[in-house]
């Protein structure tokens, strides 16, 4: 019996140096990505599947991705919830082992230049998805992050648990009630760290919307985006992800 690597819809597996176009704002399209060279070892997100056409095992992904379009959950910090696409709730708290990240500065969404954190990680149904924290959420997320660093680990190596806390403040005898994320974290599973460490390897992660080239980077964790949509990086990305490095945010 054969075993074949079967490829995410519309894609095939990808080194880093990659040949992407970006894809249609109108009619996304997943680009196509080629190896550079043979593949060593099995990623770690691949899983046997029977085929049901032919009974032969096949390997397929245990996620499902379309680059520079990941599922979009959002943080609302005035009702403290969080939701996919303003839409489908999914209550007070999150818990993930994020994949890639970075913390920049850029004005994105219509909203100004502000200090973002944004995190990408598999959802329990195996989607990408990707959430933005601005402001004093960003913070918390660096008090997370420091004692990791000092450990020798990042966030791809731990479950975080993002809370929504509620904060109140009063002006001129009036009160106002908001949220912001707590962040706290304990111990992943290895086999889980390392399919999402080789699902980063392999393919761009990204979000089309919240890219412009301008940003101020601040860190990133096997961040890519496709060469032919960064016109100002004159070399590929490195294959692997890069180590962060700890600077201290700045007010938004």
């Amino acid at each position: 019996m054969s075993t074949k690597v079967k490829p995410l819809p519309g894609t095939t597996q990808r080194s880093a140096t990659t040949e992407a176009g970006a894809a249609s704002t109108t009619a996304p399209q997943a680009p196509v990505f080629t190896l550079s060279g043979p593949i060593t070892a099995v990623p770690a997100y691949l899983t046997e599947k029977a085929d049901e056409a032919t009974g032969e095992v096949v390997q397929v992904s245990r996620f499902r991705y379309l680059p520079g379009h990941p599922r979009q959950v959002r943080f609302d910090a005035k009702a403290g919830q969080f939701n996919i696409s303003g839409t489908v709730p999914l209550g007070n708290s999150l818990s993930f082992i994020p994949l890639a990240w970075r913390v920049f500065q850029d004005d994105i969404l219509n909203m100004g230049r502000k200090l973002w954190a944004e995190l990408f990680f598999a959802d329990d149904k195996g989607a990408i998805c990707a959430v933005l924290f601005h402001g004093y959420s960003v913070e918390n997320l660096y008090r997370l992050i420091e004692p990791l660093f000092y450990d020798d680990l990042t966030l791809a190596d731990v479950v975080v648990k993002v809370t929504a806390e509620k904060k109140q403040t009063t002006k001129d005898g009036k009160t106002a009630t908001y949220y912001i994320a707590q962040f706290s974290y304990e111990a992943a599973d290895a086999s889980e760290v390392a399919a999402r460490r080789d699902f980063a390897r392999d393919f761009p992660i990204w979000r089309a919307e919240t890219y412009t080239g301008n940003a101020d980077l601040r860190i990133q964790y096997a961040y890519t985006v496709p060469v032919e949509d960064e016109p100002t990086s004159p070399e590929p990305t490195s294959p692997e992800p890069a180590a962060e490095a700890l600077v201290l945010p700045q007010a938004a």
